[in-house]
């Protein structure tokens, strides 16, 4: 039987982004931007990270979702963002900095620091498997938690209350 968890000083709110990988992000745009339907809002591009991604949106407002389409700058790099081809998903939560204090304090494996994100938001990352140091993965999935600016908690934010 697992400890119980100390209260959590955050709320996932909803999914703020869908981040899917490939050999070739034209490939990706057209049959999601151009065959869908979906816009392009935007585009990042960042040696750092090894991306180069179209930004499409799905929705308006504080209910938008980004659908980011990437592939790497240098394929022979990490990390790869073509693989696994849903690279990662994205959730938006009310206070970033106690959720990653608190994670932390869990046990929860995460990467790096708190920085900004491709769409200006700041972010941090949980990764998929835990570790000796930090045992408490994401169960398989790269997690992307971002701060929620604050159109976006009081929209979504109220329907979780």
């Amino acid at each position: 039987m697992s400890q119980p968890l100390s209260p959590r000083p955050f709320r996932v709110l909803g999914v703020q982004q869908i981040a899917i990988g490939g050999d070739d992000k034209r490939a990706l745009s057209s049959f999601w931007g151009e065959t869908l339907g979906i816009p392009k809002t935007g585009s990042y591009r960042s040696e750092r990270h090894n991306v180069d991604e179209d930004i499409l949106t799905l929705g308006e407002g504080p209910h938008a979702v980004e659908l980011d389409l990437m592939e790497p700058v240098d394929p022979t790099r990490s990390p790869r963002v073509n693989s696994p081809a849903l690279n990662h998903i994205g959730l938006w939560v009310d206070d970033l900095h106690a959720a990653v204090d608190w994670l932390k304090e869990q046990g929860v494996r995460v990467l790096g620091e708190i920085s900004p994100g491709a769409a200006g938001h700041d972010v941090c990352f949980i990764h998929p498997r835990g570790n000796e140091a930090a045992p408490v993965g994401a169960t398989g999935v790269l997690l992307e938690l971002v701060q929620a600016p604050a159109e976006v908690i009081a929209a979504l934010g109220a329907s979780r209350e």
